[in-house]
């Protein structure tokens, strides 16, 4: 099956280029220069996913994005942004994009997103149609993360206790803190770990879908209800349901929300039939709950209904002494999904990982890794391979430090970071001098002379 790809980016050239790279991947895209084109394009046809760029003429990418949960809402969605404006791409994320790739875009790292993206996408709405997603996964599939910090052992220890009752649970965190895997690990260990796992993202929701969702529609009960459907209380009956993002759910269905769990029973869109269900529901936030009920924006009453036992995963700034076991899972996970080798992270690199301030969390640490496995093939992470932004803000968050150490000096960061690119491109090639000076966009003379400088054998 082709899959579908609406590109989004306002440079004629490197929409051209994408467009182009993608077709000979054998995609079919669709490609625009705005986003009033873009929306002109969802209301004909709807792509498998959305690649979009956050500069745009009229309406940014993250404007954009939240415009594609509205009238496409089952389009994956991929932001590109530069790494200097992370906070963008952690809200992309927030607003439901799969990924955020940096600028300027490496091809293999973008094909691998786009894959996962669509590989994702096509997952969960099989499991959730065909009743497959049962979380209890193989030895080998997953491992589980604990953690050696205080914090992290006593969430752990908040899961096992929790895990066998029949007490909905409320996550609470950042974006990024691992609130799914939190959901899944609590199934899991649960009496229901062998029934369906089913997740919706209340927060990608529109108000006119968020109903027929949870709770299924039947046909004709509005305008494009061309058929009955079931909805995810029904889809996960005798297992769990994660509502992810639950504060950001329209007024009105938390009334019929509240209804389903105290009743046990669902009533379809533009049916009357009361449909029995056994369902225990995980809800999760990022948001702060007290301000959002407050405010009037969330029941007070189906807060208590949904936190009969509440779980706080703090951020990953807050628990760093557990850095070196996620970094070698997402090392790990890399390595087997690119089916490479990379064997560490070099002292320097730790040492920024553990100076920056995370805001992405989990998510981010992973997307750093991967991209940094991708790029770096053989030994060990360097420098060179992680993204400079992340680099100067690891030391602008060290104010105390000595400003010319080695380590974070922009000069021998640079220099590193040509080296190293100097030398994968050599392998590369197989130590063709005029083939990596051209694929350096440098001349000869020119590579000699570096290669003299950096010592590199070749």
């Amino acid at each position: 099956m082709q899959h579908t790809i609406l590109v989004v980016d306002d440079d004629p050239s490197f929409n051209k280029m994408l467009s182009s790279f993608l077709i000979r991947n054998d995609f079919k895209v669709n490609s625009v220069f705005s986003s009033a084109s873009a929306l002109e394009s969802l209301s004909q046809e709807t792509p498998d996913l959305v690649l979009t760029d956050f500069k745009l003429p009229d309406l940014n990418g993250l404007e954009l994005m939240e415009k594609v949960k509205e009238v496409s809402p089952k389009s994956a969605m991929i932001l590109m942004t530069n790494y200097q404006d992370i906070r963008t791409a952690v809200k992309s994320i927030q607003l439901g994009a799969f990924e955020f790739v940096t600028k300027p875009v490496n091809p293999d790292e973008l094909l691998l997103t786009v894959k996962a993206a669509l590989k994702h996408k096509q997952g969960v709405s099989s499991e959730a149609e065909s009743k497959q997603r049962e979380s209890k996964p193989k030895q080998s599939e997953r491992k589980h993360i604990v953690g050696k910090g205080e914090k992290s052992l006593q969430t752990w220890e908040h899961i096992q206790l929790v895990a066998p009752t029949k007490m909905s649970v409320l996550i609470l965190g950042e974006s990024g803190t691992g609130k799914e895997y939190a959901a899944r690990m609590i199934h899991e260990k649960s009496k229901r770990a062998n029934e369906v796992f089913a997740t919706i993202d209340c927060g990608s929701l529109s108000k006119e879908l968020a109903a027929s969702e949870l709770f299924g529609h039947v046909k004709g009960a509005f305008t494009g209800a061309l058929s009955d459907k079931k909805g995810q209380f029904e889809i996960a009956n005798g297992g769990t349901l994660f509502l992810d993002e639950v504060g950001n759910l329209p007024y009105d269905v938390q009334v019929q929300l509240l209804r389903a769990l105290e009743e046990r029973s669902v009533r379809k869109v533009g049916s009357e039939k009361e449909i029995k269900v056994d369902v225990r529901v995980i809800a999760a936030t990022n948001e702060k709950m007290a301000g959002a009920i407050d405010s009037q924006h969330f029941r007070l009453d189906l807060y208590h209904r949904l936190n009969e036992f509440e779980l706080h995963l703090e951020p990953l700034r807050n628990r760093m002494e557990d850095l070196d076991e996620y970094l070698d899972f997402f090392l790990h996970s890399s390595n087997n999904e690119l089916d490479l080798e990379v064997t560490g992270f070099a002292e320097e690199v730790v040492s920024v990982f553990k100076a920056y301030h995370w805001p992405g969390n989990l998510r981010e640490l992973r997307n750093v890794v991967r991209r940094a496995t991708l790029l770096c093939q053989r030994g060990q992470i360097g420098l060179g391979h992680i993204p400079e932004t992340l680099i100067t803000e690891s030391r602008a968050q060290q104010p105390n430090a000595e400003q010319n150490t080695p380590g974070y000096d922009l000069k021998n960061i640079q220099e590193h970071q040509e080296k190293e690119t100097i030398q994968r491109v050599l392998e590369e090639v197989r130590y063709n001098k005029s083939k990596a000076a051209e694929l350096l966009n440098i001349d000869r003379s020119t590579l000699y002379n570096k290669i003299s400088k950096y010592q590199i054998k070749a």
